[in-house]
């Protein structure tokens, strides 16, 4: 085993700038497409932070197409993400509900947005009794239960786990702690606790399919401390809110800002384990050459989701929980690891990486680009103004 290089040399080809530019002249089409929905904004400013968006995302893409470098860019447009979904979402439920409470004549009137991570909940009651246990609309209003689940298997299919380092808006929030420190403060968890996502998965199926409730969502999730929560009107209610803050704090912050891995994605979230299982489905995988493996480690230790060990290196390929995140892929000194499409000789950047990039940053800027544009149309406002609502 030998020490890494001090520094990573950029793993793609010395392509001409007239190149790159055309393999961007489709995502910016299609992002085109997807921002607008095929109508321009009536107003100025919505038209505005519309553009800015567009030129924002299409310049991450340029400059993953030009340098090689895939988790960097990524990265940014995921933590973006994610802070502007508390900003758009938070405004609007106050613009809507005038609070970020959720009432029980929210729920009995089906106004509750429906969130992918109750998807492994619903469905052994959904086989049994035809009836899906989430407080939300089944085709009308923003995020209605069939147009969600309808997004999810489509990004599934085409990108499997993939979903939880491209798409999933609540992954960008433990991705942005973890990159508080430039060192981590606890530098080894034991890897026994990466079995715990699918305990939680198990126990969670198991108690919604026997309660018919959503129970992660009414004990377990940490993000109802920054979205919508149920009112404080029980001892019971007090708890739950006790445990949702607590966990965020704990999961979502201060323990990735400590590790510099994502805490609340790979050792605890039920829907992350549900969804590791779409890997085995799915054509994009990422490899690791053998030949070229000096065994560093250092893919290891830079794997944000404990994707990688020792003998998964030695085996040429990722954990199941891989999120395609490319961190490794950028991080090894050999080249050795590259994304890679199953069926196909295991090769260092080129096609599988470009065929994998244009779904994943198109299903990204589909979640998150509309976000990124209200958001920065609300913080506009909030200077103008003094008020982010409409």
């Amino acid at each position: 085993m030998s020490d890494a290089p001090a520094e990573v040399q950029p793993l793609l080809r010395k392509a001409g700038l007239f190149k790159d530019i055309l393999l961007n002249l489709p995502m910016m089409l299609l992002t085109a497409m997807m921002l607008t929905g095929g109508q321009a904004p009536g107003d100025l400013l919505h038209r505005t932070t519309l553009a800015v968006t567009f030129i924002f995302v299409n310049l991450l893409f340029f400059l993953m197409v030009r340098t090689g470098k895939t988790h960097k860019y990524r990265s940014s447009l995921f933590i973006i993400i994610a802070v502007c979904f508390v900003i758009s979402f938070v405004s609007n439920l106050i613009e809507v509900r005038g609070s970020m409470v959720l009432t029980a004549e929210d729920m009995y009137s089906g106004e509750t947005p429906f969130c992918h991570l109750v998807i492994p909940m619903i469905i052994i009651p959904a086989a049994l009794t035809r009836t899906i246990i989430f407080p939300g609309s089944m085709l009308e209003g923003f995020a209605s239960i069939a147009s969600m689940i309808v997004l999810w298997t489509g990004a599934s299919l085409v990108l499997g786990r993939a979903w939880c380092s491209w798409v999933c808006f609540f992954g960008g929030m433990d991705e942005g702690f973890s990159r508080l420190c430039r060192r981590p403060v606890i530098k080894r968890i034991d890897r026994k606790w990466t079995y715990l996502p699918y305990a939680v998965l198990l126990a969670v199926v198991l108690t919604s399919a026997l309660t018919l409730s959503p129970t992660y969502c009414e004990w377990l999730c940490p993000f109802k401390a920054v979205t919508e929560f149920v009112e404080i009107n029980s001892f019971k209610v007090m708890v739950q809110t006790v445990i949702f803050v607590s966990l965020f704090v704990g999961l979502v912050v201060v323990l990735p800002a400590l590790t510099r891995r994502r805490i609340q994605c790979g050792l605890f979230c039920p829907f992350a384990a549900f969804q590791s299982l779409t890997n085995k489905i799915n054509v994009f995988d990422v490899r690791i050459d053998r030949d070229k493996c000096n065994l560093c480690k250092r893919c290891i230790n830079a794997c944000p989701t404990f994707s990688l060990d020792e003998q998964s290196v030695r085996n040429g390929r990722t954990c199941l929980s891989c999120t395609k995140c490319g961190q490794c892929v950028d991080n090894c000194p050999q080249q050795a690891a590259s994304f890679h499409i199953k069926g196909t000789p295991v090769a260092v950047g080129g096609k599988a990486r470009m065929l994998f990039l244009y779904p994943a940053f198109l299903f990204a800027v589909i979640i998150g680009g509309g976000m990124i544009s209200d958001a920065l149309a609300r913080i506009i406002k909030l200077i103008s103004t003094g008020s982010m609502i409409h």
